[in-house]
């Protein structure tokens, strides 16, 4: 009971406050929400670094916090300031040279964790770095702020409401995936359902904002729904696969109700690159 109060006191509180950053602080770019991606991004690094390190993928704090700001950084740098697009790569570039040639140098009887280490740099610049970058990227288009809401109405809706689910009809189908044997397909199929209702709800209310390039409105509505929706189940049950595979429960105390800052995150940087680029695929934006 008292993780169910936390969950709805998040859902009430919380999201409703990033809705408020959306809608009345729009000015540059979206600033504000950029710059609050670009903190959880860091903390969700960092988390990922000490889940990494349980495995012997060891990197300094600090690493982990620049490192998993490459990308967000560099994306609210180009949408929110005007800078060229080249410094993204060119950002990306000197973080894996740091990577590489930071270590170069290591004492001898310490080389054996050369691998170790380059690895762990390179997967916290990935992952949640460049895949939560997506959701930063969306405030460059002509009609973000609805755009970035529904990306977030899309998973959190499938997130909240396949956990409602599970918990009503899920008792007796559960365990299918090993990573995360609290799952059901109950959960999963309300989860799917209500994302794909968001997507097809976003093309009709927001017509001038979803302009479909060739298929009718509410197929690319619903196809936006469900892929986004199937990739923010993955990224629950990748992150719980991280976890198990660690020995821990959350990634950290951050978020009430929630765990750690990649906990809350987990689903959001793996739909953001799937929901970035369907829109790009199936809408004028």
């Amino acid at each position: 009971m008292k993780k169910i109060i936390s969950r709805l006191i998040v859902f009430f509180i919380g999201l409703p406050a990033v809705v408020s950053i959306i809608i009345f602080f729009p000015q540059m770019n979206h600033l504000f929400f950029n710059l609050l991606t670009l903190v959880f991004t860091v903390l969700a690094s960092m988390e990922f670094r000490n889940i990494l390190a349980r495995k012997n993928l060891v990197i300094s704090l600090p690493e982990a916090a620049i490192l998993g700001a490459v990308g967000p950084g560099a994306w609210t740098l180009v949408v929110s300031f005007g800078f060229g697009v080249n410094i993204v790569p060119g950002a990306f570039i000197l973080g894996a040279s740091w990577v590489l040639v930071s270590r170069v140098f290591m004492a001898e009887k310490e080389l054996d964790s050369y691998i170790n280490r380059a690895a762990s740099g390179f997967a916290i610049m990935i992952y949640p770095g460049l895949m939560a970058a997506c959701m930063i990227r969306m405030s460059s288009f002509s009609r973000a702020g609805i755009i970035i809401l529904f990306f977030l109405l899309i998973v959190c809706l499938n997130d909240s409401l396949a956990w409602v689910t599970g918990i009503l009809f899920g008792k007796k189908n559960r365990g299918l995936v090993a990573a995360s044997p609290t799952k059901s397909i109950a959960g999963f199929i309300g989860g799917q359902l209500f994302s794909l209702l968001a997507g097809i709800t976003a093309v009709l209310l927001f017509p001038d904002a979803f302009i479909s390039k060739v298929w009718p409105p509410l197929v690319s509505g619903a196809l936006l729904g469900f892929g986004t929706g199937l990739a923010a189940i993955l990224g629950d049950l990748c992150e719980s696969a991280l976890k198990r595979s660690a020995g821990i429960k959350d990634s950290g105390t951050l978020i009430l109700g929630r765990g750690g800052a990649l906990d809350s995150i987990d689903s959001l940087a793996m739909a953001a690159p799937v929901y970035f680029l369907l829109c790009r695929l199936l809408f004028h934006l």
